[in-house]
Formats: C-alpha cells, sequence, structure tokens
C-alpha cells in the first residue's frame, strides 16, 4: 500500500507533469472505483490542472476548483503515459480502473491488483467533502507537528502503539509497512500500550517517526511513479523482511500474522528478546 512517502513522492512528480496542463478526460473503467456523481467526471473536461495536493495517503488533483482525490488502497497504483492508447478503454477483467488523459496526448491510469477493490475516486468541490480526509488526523510531517502536539495526541490513548500509528484520525499517512518501521528505530513493541509511554519513550517514538518519514520522502524524491514500489522496498528494514537477520543486530526477524495483514519486528531490538504470539486471525495482543 502507497503509504505518505510514496504519495507525496507522487504528488512532486505530478506536480511537474500535470500542473499548467488542461485535462481532455476522465474515465473511469472499473465500475467500483468512482465514489461520486455530482460533479460527474464531465465537468473536468477543458479545466487546467492549478495544484497537486496530498493528505494523508490520498491524492488530490485541483483543476480550476475542482478536486479529484483518490486512494489508492492496498494494491492500487498510479501508471504514468507520456502517449495514451487511442480510443476509451474497453471495461474487463484487467487491473485499469481509471484513466486520465490530458490535451497533450499525456496522462496516467489508475490500476489495481487482486480481486479485492478498494481503491476509490471522488470528484468534489472541496476536500473535505471526502469522508477521508474530512477525518484525518495531522500530517506527522507539517512543520507545525511538533513533540509537544505528538505528546498531546497520546495522552489518553490506551491501545497498543502498532494500532495507534496506524490509526489514520489520530496520524495521517503512516500504515502497516512504516509503522513496523518506525517502531524498530524506536527500539518499542509493537503491543506496547501507549498509556504505559514514559516521557523519554515518547520523546524517541517522535524521533523515530520524524526520521524514518523523513528519510523515506528524501529516497523517494524525484523516482519515477513506476519504480516508487521497488524504492518502498528496498528501504525498509524490518517491514516484509520475515526470516532475514536484523540490520541492527542480527537477530531473525520475526513476524506476526492477522486475517489480513502482518507485522514484523527484531525481539533482540524490540521485545527484550522475547517472540511475540502469533495468532491470525486474533487481535492484537497486550
Amino acid at each position: 500500500m502507497p503509504e505518505l512517502p510514496e504519495v507525496e513522492a507522487l504528488r512532486d512528480f505530478l506536480t511537474d507533469h500535470l500542473v499548467g496542463r488542461e485535462v481532455a478526460r476522465v474515465l473511469p473503467v472499473a465500475i467500483s472505483v468512482l465514489k461520486t456523481y455530482d460533479p460527474p467526471l464531465t465537468a473536468l473536461e477543458g479545466r487546467e490542472v492549478t495544484a497537486v495536493r496530498r493528505y494523508g495517503k490520498f491524492l488530490g488533483i485541483e483543476a480550476d476548483g475542482l478536486h479529484l482525490v483518490s486512494h489508492l488502497a492496498r494494491a492500487g497504483w498510479l501508471q504514468w503515459r507520456d502517449s495514451l492508447p487511442d480510443g476509451p478503454p474497453r471495461p474487463g477483467k484487467g487491473p485499469l480502473a481509471l484513466r486520465t488523459a490530458l490535451t497533450t496526448g499525456e496522462g496516467f491510469d489508475l490500476t489495481e491488483a487482486g480481486t479485492q477493490k478498494r481503491l476509490a475516486v471522488y470528484l468534489v468541490r472541496d476536500p473535505d467533502e471526502v469522508p477521508g480526509v474530512a477525518r484525518l488526523g495531522p500530517d506527522p510531517l507539517a512543520g507545525d507537528f511538533d513533540e509537544e502536539r505528538f505528546t498531546g495526541l497520546l495522552a489518553g490513548e490506551r491501545r497498543q502503539l502498532k494500532g495507534a500509528l496506524r490509526d489514520q484520525s489520530l496520524l495521517a499517512g503512516v500504515g502497516n509497512a512504516y509503522s513496523d518501521e518506525i517502531l524498530h528505530a524506536a527500539k518499542m513493541s509493537p503491543f506496547k500500550i501507549t498509556a504505559t509511554l514514559t516521557a523519554d519513550e515518547v520523546h524517541r517514538l517522535y524521533a523515530a517517526l520524524r526520521a524514518t518519514l523523513t528519510e523515506a520522502v528524501e529516497r523517494s524524491r524525484g523516482v519515477a511513479a513506476g519504480r516508487l514500489k521497488k524504492e518502498k522496498k528496498s528501504g525498509l528494514r524490518v517491514h516484509g523482511r520475515t526470516g532475514e537477520p536484523c540490520p541492527v543486530c542480527g537477530d531473525t526477524i520475526r513476524e506476526v500474522s492477522f486475517s489480513d495483514s502482518s507485522l514484523q519486528y527484531c525481539p533482540t531490538c524490540q521485545t527484550g528478546g522475547k517472540p511475540l504470539a502469533d495468532r491470525r486471525l486474533s487481535r492484537l495482543l497486550k
């Protein structure tokens, strides 16, 4: 799933490729992709793209007062095309979900692999009309997101750190992969309860949060859209690396599986050498 660093890189890429250009048409291909009907997609035709923005893990394209907002979900992606095929795309069982064409002949496709179709596109007059955007918490890389604000967010919370970091209403943009990376950098168990954090641990977690995301954004900056997935994977230290040696201590990276996801961690770095219980289909353990 694209998270804050990848969506930020897509924002940079599309800013260079879209701003100042005119939209020719936007064509939904998968029946499930479009979540709004007013205004219609035809309202974008002839409008100039004025800005590209990121809202957590949402990507927004502004065109003369309208906002085409997309969430790529778990298996969605954006593919830029210097030259689009002639004629409208045909609906079918392929990965293509939506095509946006410019009057220059360029454009991009939104695609989604797999059978679970969760990629979502909205055309709205205000980004806050998108429910997922309206409920977003603060952006962890915003200039005003300091340690005091982070401490305030965690105050009163009583849940596991892994779940807290992934909660988009608490903190915008962090998903499954980067929450693993942040907790590894902070040397904390994903099952540690937020209410038990000391001031020193909150400081360490805040520093790991900012550093991990900043480094990932810098690695992704300037990378073409088609290479971002590979860049993300190459920069991860524990997520998706079950069975490999920890790059810090050399211990074997372990995994905890759930019904539709998994987390990875290093026992030596994060849990005092103790493996965490792995109960598929269970809730996170204390």
